[in-house]
């Protein structure tokens, strides 16, 4: 059975926004799907998060596929870099994913000191790339948080197929989303 893990974002849960929708639509075709519950949502931090989705994963397996919401994305990438050499897994849909956040001053400087470590401590993008099959990143051309800007760097550095939606915000709650067919689309797309 082809597992789906589905990560969510900064200050959300597994209920939030189309989250509980997606897994339902999977489940519903079979796949084994698990929606981790991240600690402190509300102040996210680098090790706790991937070493939560390290543990939830256990042995990574060939046909798992990836779902990340913002810094659910990030978290991915960085578990996927930290896998053993040989390692892979089917890929990835990266919703609303982000290397910059150039508004986050506007959030606060407790948003900015919580987002920092996230910006400033570098990916292995390569090997990332080396860890998965295949990368989907679903834009929209007007989020706040997740820049249009950094596309052609999902196109470049992991050779993702890359989806912009229109006028959908940060893809989640902020838009009213209890529905993501994109998401659903790619993912069956990945899983073959």
């Amino acid at each position: 059975m082809k597992r789906v893990f589905i990560v969510h974002g900064w200050d959300d849960s597994p209920e939030g926004a189309w989250m509980p929708w997606l897994r339902r639509e999977l489940e519903a075709r079979k796949f084994l799907v698990i929606v981790p519950a991240m600690p402190n949502p509300e102040e996210p931090e680098i090790g706790a998060w991937v070493a939560h989705l390290a543990k939830t994963v256990g042995e990574p397996e060939e046909n798992d596929i990836f779902v990340g919401h913002s810094v659910g994305c990030q978290t991915i990438l960085r578990y996927l870099e930290s896998l053993p050499a040989g390692t892979r897994v089917r890929g990835a849909v990266l919703v609303a994913p982000w290397f910059h956040l150039p508004h986050i001053a506007e959030e606060g400087e407790e948003a900015a000191a919580i987002a920092r470590p996230w910006l400033e401590t570098p990916i292995g993008l390569e090997r990332v790339r080396s860890h998965a099959g295949k990368f989907v990143a679903v834009l929209s051309d007007d989020d706040p948080q997740g820049p249009i800007e950094d596309k052609p760097l999902f196109e470049k550095y992991l050779g993702a197929e890359t989806i912009v939606e229109h006028a959908k915000g940060h893809l989640g709650a902020d838009a009213h989303l209890r529905e993501l067919p994109v998401a659903l689309n790619a993912v069956l797309k990945i899983s073959g």
